[in-house]
């Protein structure tokens, strides 16, 4: 899965050539930017993905969002599906969110104490998720993921954790391994700077694979705290999971006395109000979620059980801290956001209006017979240039579809339409996205096609 992340964040990043005769939208004032941020930060940029190396030309930067569009620094318009990685299931700058954002900050935009908002944000998400009982707040997913493996070896007093190739969680040092060869391996580090030591607590297997689970926890018995999975993959292209095979998770932990952790943080809120656990019905013992609580503002949180949230400090012996954990900026957009997707029907409308594009668009490949399948679950998709009808593991991936996916992405810039910079990246659709919108969007998706496959 690694090299596939590593793949997404590399590349040339060559200038385009339009294969349409047409000239390619204005970058002027974007590569300008991008020119004087390579001064500043690594590679021009503050996160990988952003350098667009996977796509053709430099990146753009953008100015302004609003409802399902964004505008770049050459006043280019762009229907959005990428909303910022997830968490603007709103869309850009909606009225409710900014309106309580712009009343906190009149009051102050950070006191490193205890505000009546967190109060607020906690109940809203308590009352409306049988699955936790007691959160903490945070700055991140990452944060969230790492604070959730140190809690659940806290718990089981063992060392070992369980992810899968195919998952990403963040940049923390023990799950920023790679599987090595085998069926049941150590991890291998991924990145320099995470001690190989820290990699030996980690075990890495393929998904969808219960013959190396099961013998992972006969070789480490006793030893594995936790089995850490996206029940929803959408890091490394959008890998769906049977239930049946999540169900067996959860079964394999109970038995062998481990926690489940399930990593929603683009999952949560995003296919349901409970998230992953709520789609399928399967309980785990820790859920981490990331900035969708907060309408995008920087935040994560992690829940459980009241039992298991015990062993956190203050009550307990895991230590985890951070001055700006619940700040009520993002309290307060967060309260907004979660408000209006507990509006009756909000994620039916938002599921079937998903639906319905989507279905369009593999209706129009498949009329013509193009290697190219569009999956998705909830309001999430992934363009992928494969004739596969379910893709389940990394390894499942066709690379050299990623190829396919740079033109596509060139075509679609230049017809209006902003996806992720890598075909790695799922795509997210928001109540903001209208049906002309969409329709305006699926038209674009058909002529970009039509050039990626004949060259039109």
């Amino acid at each position: 899965m690694f090299e596939s992340i590593k793949k997404k964040f590399s590349g040339e990043g060559d200038e385009p050539t339009s294969s349409t005769g047409k000239p390619d939208i204005s970058r002027e004032k974007s590569a300008e930017l991008y020119a004087k941020a390579k001064t500043f930060f690594p590679g021009g940029v503050n996160s990988p993905v952003r350098a667009f190396k996977s796509v053709y030309g430099t990146p753009l930067f953008i100015k302004k969002g609003d409802g399902c569009h964004i505008w770049d620094a050459d006043d280019n318009q762009f229907i959005d599906f990428c909303g910022s990685w997830g968490p603007l299931i709103l869309g850009h700058n909606h009225a409710k969110v900014r309106e309580k954002v712009i009343d906190v900050i009149q009051h102050g935009m950070s006191f490193g104490a205890p505000t009546a908002l967190e109060n607020e944000l906690a109940e809203l998400i308590v009352k409306n998720n049988k699955f936790i009982e007691k959160i903490r707040f945070v700055s991140s997913g990452t944060e969230a993921v790492m604070s959730a493996i140190r809690l659940a070896r806290g718990f089981t007093k063992r060392d070992k954790i369980l992810k899968f190739e195919g998952c990403y969680h963040g940049h923390t040092d023990s799950l920023l391994v790679k599987a090595g060869s085998g069926l049941i391996t150590f991890g291998e580090t991924s990145s320099a700077g995470v001690p190989k030591s820290f990699a030996d607590e980690t075990i890495v297997v393929a998904l969808n694979d219960k013959e190396a689970i099961t013998k992972a926890f006969e070789e480490f018995k006793d030893q594995i705290a936790a089995i850490i999975i996206e029940p929803i993959p959408a890091n490394n292209g959008l890998l769906l999971q049977e239930k049946e095979f999540l169900q067996f998770l959860r079964e394999t932990c109970t038995k062998n006395g481990a926690l489940l952790i399930f990593d929603e943080v683009i999952s949560g809120f995003r296919i349901g109000f409970e998230g992953a656990a709520g789609y399928y019905h399967i309980k785990p013992d820790i859920i981490t979620y990331g900035k969708i609580i907060g309408g995008g503002m920087p935040v994560g949180m992690y829940g459980a059980s009241a039992i298991i949230m015990s062993n956190i400090s203050p009550d307990g012996s895991v230590y985890q801290a951070g001055t700006l954990s619940g700040n009520p900026v993002a309290m307060g957009a967060g309260i907004a956001q979660l408000t209006e997707l507990l509006r009756m029907g909000f994620y039916r409308d938002l599921n079937n209006k998903t639906e319905e594009f989507t279905e369009a668009i593999q209706r129009f490949a498949t009329a013509r017979n193009y290697k190219f399948k569009v999956f998705t679950i909830g309001s999430i998709f992934w363009f992928a240039f494969t004739d596969q009808e379910v893709i389940r593991r990394a390894d499942e991936i066709d690379a050299s579809g990623m190829e396919k996916f740079k033109k596509l992405h060139r075509e679609l810039l230049n017809r209006g339409i902003y996806l992720g910079p890598s075909g790695y990246e799922v795509g997210f659709i928001s109540s903001a996205h209208t049906k002309i919108d969409l329709e305006k969007a699926k038209r674009a998706i058909f002529d970009s096609l039509e050039v990626v496959f004949k060259g039109k």
